[in-house]
């Protein structure tokens, strides 16, 4: 049987994987205790949208909010608490991945159902899940923003019990937002089904576990395999990750190796593929740092793929997410291809700029949502 999160959090500390952290073990204690509470809860669905409850527990248990700045460890607290419940049918995801799901699930619905899409919406959803798990809550879209507080008011009526994390506090969702004022009642339906907590650990660990290290690695040799698998142990706790399939418009993007907000390729399975724009911002948004394996020589014969790694980097860098990557060579070097050279010389600049400390301090202040997972730290 798998332990509960805060069990889980101190053989970590006892084993010396992390740091005893007094922030983190009083938001695990409120993970915990919503762990215990939900193999109590037995909800029967009887017809659309109306439910049963059966057991111990005749309503659900309420759901838990946690914000905080970045690389605090808000995702290692949702992976310990997530892995840690039996509870079923559960789901996790990250919340624009949700959010783009919806909207296909309105299209659909308003396809096939007359009238208002969103209890239809709302039934297959909870017809899925009845746990939803969200890491990195931030609303940015006006369409988002627009649909929430009515597919939520459905979501909560049904019993479903949500657990997210954000880098704002409830009342800032969405702050400044165009007609934030149609927002407000997605707001007082978290704070009335959700208890909110803050993570208020006063340590960056993404900051100090890359702290003086390099994240650009040439030749791309064996020995920089092994600094770019010292790097994932670091910053995912020894994690081996696992394979993850995103949804692009309708299209699956594979993610070889994926943990802790990370995702590993090769630079074949970036560049070397018809991949686009839309996919490189999937990857922006849902990992907050990319670790890229041989990075080659880019000659004539190679325009298109270095089409491909400009425009890669420039989304990476746009979105701020945190490169760590092995090269045939230094970042001038790369590109031997005169007709590619004077549009490569941004490619150059950036690469230079995405393995300096003020690269990595700049993200948490200036990108919504995301920070370097780090044993500790989270996305």
């Amino acid at each position: 049987m798998t332990a509960f999160p805060l069990e889980q959090l101190q053989a970590k500390v006892r084993a010396g994987l992390l740091e005893a952290d007094p922030a983190q073990l009083a938001v695990a204690e409120l993970l915990d205790r919503l762990a215990r509470q939900l193999p109590d809860w037995k909800p029967e669905r009887r017809g659309p949208l109306a439910f049963l409850r059966r057991g111990k527990q005749a309503s659900p248990p309420r759901g838990l909010y946690v914000h905080g700045e970045v690389g605090r460890g808000k995702t290692m607290l949702m992976d310990l608490f997530y892995n840690s419940v039996s509870f079923a049918p559960k789901r996790r995801s990250h919340f624009h991945e949700f959010m783009a799901d919806v909207h296909e699930r309105i299209a659909v619905a308003r396809r096939t159902h007359p009238g208002d899409p969103m209890p239809v919406v709302a039934e297959s959803i909870v017809s899925e899940a009845r746990l939803l798990c969200f890491d990195e809550l931030q609303v940015t879209d006006i369409a988002d923003a627009m649909i929430l507080g009515r597919l939520f008011e459905h979501l909560f009526a049904s019993g479903i019990v949500v657990v997210a994390t954000s880098n704002s506090t409830p009342a800032t969702l969405y702050e400044r937002g165009l007609n934030r004022q149609l927002f407000l009642p997605f707001i007082a339906l978290v704070q009335v089904h959700m208890d909110v907590a803050e993570l208020q650990s006063a340590r960056d660990y993404r900051l100090e576990r890359l702290a003086g290290l390099p994240l650009y690695f040439c030749p791309a040799d064996d020995r920089a395999s092994a600094e770019l698998d010292a790097h994932w142990d670091r910053l995912t706790g020894h994690q081996c990750g696992c394979a993850e399939t995103l949804d692009v418009k309708g299209r699956q993007l594979r993610v070889p190796q994926a943990a802790m907000g990370i995702a590993r390729f090769s630079f074949h399975d970036l560049c070397e593929v018809p991949l686009g724009t839309v996919d490189y911002l999937r990857l922006a948004h849902t990992y907050h740092t990319v670790v890229v394996d041989g990075i080659p020589r880019l000659d004539r014969d190679r325009r298109e793929v270095s089409r491909r790694f400009i425009n890669l980097i420039d989304t990476l860098y746009d979105n701020k997410v945190c490169l760590i990557a092995s090269a045939a060579a230094e970042p001038e070097a790369l590109c031997e291809d005169p007709v590619t050279a004077k549009v490569f010389e941004r490619t150059v600049s950036r690469l230079m700029e995405m393995r300096s400390a003020d690269y990595v301090a700049s993200r948490g202040a200036t990108r919504d949502g995301d920070g370097i997972a780090a044993g500790q730290a989270e996305g």
